[in-house]
């Protein structure tokens, strides 16, 4: 178990986000998903999206929120986000579309698992950003979006 004592900071410092932007580009911040229900307690044990188990403990005057950075070295950094991890969830429809698909989601850097033959994504922002980055596969009828909400 990995003990976190205390926040680094918040990743939108200016001086972590540096930091933070190369470890991003390298595939090595890890996401701590922490519930709204438990945001106020001082201490917690969980595990990053990785699979990292951590314990925290915070002093009185420290409060986890988004985006705070409880973990940050040269090789990798873990930063809290509030409430469930959000995933989209891509369905390539043919061995040529997987392959694309993964060339992308590779590229572009993206926490992926794979469900049944589907690439399901780790969304760290929003779900807009993530489906502009494979328009061209949707459009061309390559890959689906099968749990993307449909307008009335």
């Amino acid at each position: 178990m990995l003990r976190l004592d205390g926040i680094v900071g918040s990743e939108r410092d200016e001086v972590l986000s540096g930091k933070l932007h190369k470890l991003r580009h390298e595939g090595n911040i890890e996401y701590l998903f922490v519930q709204e229900t438990d945001i106020g307690r001082r201490r917690l044990r969980l595990s990053t999206d990785r699979g990292t188990d951590c314990g925290i403990s915070l002093s009185r005057n420290e409060v986890l929120e988004d985006g705070a950075v409880l973990f940050l070295d040269d090789g990798r950094a873990i930063v809290v986000r509030v409430g469930a991890a959000q995933t989209l969830r891509l369905r390539p429809r043919s061995s040529e579309a997987a392959l694309r698909l993964g060339w992308n989601a590779g590229n572009l850097h993206w926490k992926v698992k794979f469900d049944c033959g589907d690439l399901v994504v780790l969304v760290d922002g929003t779900r807009e950003e993530y489906l502009a980055r494979v328009a061209a596969l949707i459009s061309e009828g390559l890959v689906e979006a099968v749990d993307v909400p449909v307008d009335s």
